[in-house]
Formats: C-alpha cells, structure tokens, sequence
C-alpha cells in the first residue's frame, strides 16, 4: 500500500514538474522589420521564419511591416532565433514583442527571471508580479532599431548586464 502511495506522488509530481515548464514560454511574438521596400521582402521573412519547427503560423500586416508569429505549446524558442530567420531573409528587427508566459514572478529593477530556457532581465524600475500571458519587449542590439538602441545605451547604463551586449541576455521592458 506505501508502495503504491509513494509512486502516485511521484507521478503527480512529475505531472506538475512538466506542466510547470511547459507554461513558462513564449506564446507569441510581434517582430517590425525594418529595410522592406514590397510584398516579395515580406514574403522572404515570412519563409524564414515557418521555417523554424516551433512556430506555428504566422500572419503579416504589409502597411506596419509588423509579423505576429505563433508558436507551439512546449517550445524552447529562444527571440535570437527569431532575429536570426528576420537578418536570414536580409533584413532587420525593429521592435519585438512578445508574449511570454509567466508563474507569479515577483520581479525589480535588473533582476533576472527565467521562462523556460530563457533567462530576461527585467529592466523596469518599478517592482511587479508577471504572471500568466505578458507582453515585453526586448530591448537589446538587434532587437530595437539602432536609434533606439543609442538612447537606451544611455537610459540602460546602471544596468551592467545591458553595456556587454551578451546575446544570451534579454533585457526586457513589461508593456
């Protein structure tokens, strides 16, 4: 009878273990391009990125540049990869948003938080709980356009993790 107990709880656990990861992810990401000129430079990203096993779909407003990328459930997309299939197909990031999926993270200024593989640093100044579907933004070189990345070099220069330009850091802003 213990025997049979103690494996129950240990398939629970498990069950759980695996739930708990499979929330922490990215749902969905809003990338602007930048650099297009007509619909055939859409429709090069647009290839790129279905090309990536974890994406789902993906749907283009050609009057903002703006494609809205789904994801699959349990993806361990990491946004490089995303960025990487954008420059792929000649172009360039000028904003990306995404929708990340959270557990009740009590966050502050420059702390890290994980969802899934990927670690964000979070770079809002005022402390919050992101839990559940939460749209950020990435902030870093390559992310932003390079206007932006100008001024947010300067904004972002208490932020010691920002100046290194890691691209296995994530500084995000929640929207």
């Amino acid at each position: 009878m213990k025997i049979i107990n103690k494996k129950l709880i240990l398939v629970m656990l498990l069950i759980i273990a695996v739930n708990l990861k499979a929330n922490s992810q990215i749902s969905k990401a809003e990338i602007i391009a930048t650099g297009l000129t007509c619909s055939m430079c859409s429709n090069a990203i647009n290839k790129q990125l279905k090309t990536r096993s974890e994406v789902d779909s993906v749907s283009t407003d050609l009057n903002t540049n703006t494609f809205t990328v789904y994801l699959k459930k349990d993806n361990v997309l990491k946004p490089r990869t995303l960025k990487e299939s954008v420059e792929k197909a000649g172009f360039f990031v000028g904003s990306m948003v995404l929708t990340v999926v959270f557990n009740k993270e009590e966050v502050k200024e420059n702390q890290v938080v994980k969802a899934g593989e990927v670690s964000y640093i979070v770079v809002d100044a005022k402390p919050k709980t992101l839990n559940g579907e939460t749209k950020v933004q990435v902030l870093d070189k390559g992310f932003v356009t390079v206007k932006e990345y100008k001024k947010l070099t300067k904004s972002l220069s208490k932020t010691p993790t920002y100046a290194v330009e890691n691209e296995d850091d994530y500084h995000i802003k929640a929207l």
